[in-house]
């Protein structure tokens, strides 16, 4: 089976779909998987980086880029669209998937107008504007909330939670063993901004200087930040682990007894599979204000608190902090509540459905028929766990997306 996985822009769209890729062709050795995507995207930068093949497109977005914008993109569609039929004559996939984004929208529809099956999958509790669009004329739609439920077709629907990558499985598998008896408290944004919720964490030293012996801190900055959070910290006489990006989330995850962070969807993903408690920041400029909409599945099932950001202030972090960390029976309440929602096996249920579609409409799972002699394009192993989410993770809080 051939995939093609197109979209991205952001890291809250290009990670799922690396998820997804990933667990195609671990399925069968014939399976492989491009994407497509732009020149601007984040996609073209960490796709080639986890082995995956990448076709570039000439499309830019719609949503508020004012009528001048608007215009200029709608004047692409027909180019962007003429290179999308090329590039699916080219490869010949046996099914296509829209993870999001504007680069996604010719994709998609040129793979529906040549009738090879497609389907999308919605990340957040609001979906997009590309994908509320595609949601109309897609084969299926795979969401991760119930609030995105409501926005599709119900017949198209499958609720089977956001795909997450195997590195991070890894913690669901085989948890890191905590070696000493402090609180682990984890705090992570974006090396791109998040530097509000980094001047928050530091407001709220003072008051938790009470626990500095008892609490452990590991802090994920981003580069522009770090030493002024480092000299914060310092300040207050803590001592903190502060990094500017952390390479084995899996291990921060596991190691940590509560989460301060951002509310993108893959983030949300990650902690309700770690079984994490957290107190979410969601993002302000997010589009549609989705992240709050994502965190409030997480509050309603008792796995989370949702501070917005103008109303947060160093005091009312601490407190939450404070009252979370102490109190071991609400951390366990927390981390079970979370796990209740987590969806380890989103990405072989998705790739299943998947499958099923490519054998209606082919009348193999192993897709059409290729020239003899026909070679899958497949990543080299080692490089399947070398692109960590977390090293370009942004203000946003889903990995690698643009503030």
């Amino acid at each position: 089976m051939r995939l093609l996985v197109a979209g991205g822009g952001t890291g809250g769209h290009v990670f799922p779909g690396i998820a997804l890729a990933e667990e195609v062709v671990t399925r069968h050795p014939e399976n492989d998987v491009v994407f497509a995507g732009t020149a601007r995207g984040l996609e073209a930068t960490v796709v080639p980086q986890a082995g995956f093949p990448i076709e570039l497109i000439e499309v830019t977005g719609l949503k508020g880029k004012g009528l001048w914008g608007v215009l200029a993109g709608l004047a692409r569609l027909p180019r962007a669209l003429f290179q999308s039929f090329s590039i699916l004559r080219r490869w010949r996939p046996d099914v296509v998937v829209g993870v999001g984004g504007y680069a996604s929208g010719p994709v998609v529809l040129a793979a529906r107008l040549l009738r090879i099956p497609t389907a999308i999958q919605e990340q957040n509790a609001i979906p997009g504007l590309t994908n509320r669009v595609l949601g109309r004329i897609v084969h299926e739609i795979f969401t991760a909330f119930p609030e995105a439920n409501r926005r599709f077709p119900r017949r198209k629907v499958h609720a089977l939670g956001n795909p997450i990558r195997r590195a991070l499985l890894e913690n669901y598998m085989r948890p890191v063993q905590k070696t000493e008896h402090s609180l682990r408290l984890l705090v992570f944004g974006g090396s791109q901004g998040a530097h509000s919720l980094n001047m928050r964490v530091i407001e709220a030293l003072p008051h938790l200087a009470d626990l500095k012996g008892r609490v452990h801190i590991t802090h994920q900055t981003g580069a522009r930040d770090r030493e002024y959070v480092e000299k914060g910290y310092a300040a207050v006489g803590f001592q903190p682990d502060v990094r500017d990006f952390i390479t084995d989330m899996s291990a921060a995850y596991a190691e940590s007894d509560l989460v301060v962070c951002r509310a993108g969807a893959t983030t949300l993903a990650e902690l309700t599979v770690c079984k994490k408690p957290s107190i979410l920041v969601p993002f302000p400029a997010a589009a549609d204000n989705h992240q709050v909409a994502n965190a409030r599945s997480l509050v309603d099932a008792g796995a989370a608190v949702c501070i917005e950001e103008r109303d947060l202030t160093g005091e009312l972090l601490a407190s939450e902090v404070r009252r979370i960390l102490l109190d071991e029976g609400l951390r366990r309440r927390m981390g079970r509540a979370a796990g209740l929602l987590g969806s380890p096996q989103a990405a072989g249920e998705i790739a299943q459905v998947l499958t099923e579609m490519v054998r209606r409409r082919w009348g193999s799972p192993r897709g059409q028929r290729r020239p003899s002699g026909f070679v899958p394009v497949r990543p080299e192993p080692a490089r399947l766990a070398s692109v960590r989410p977390e090293v370009v993770e942004s203000e946003s809080g889903d990995r690698g997306g643009h503030p």
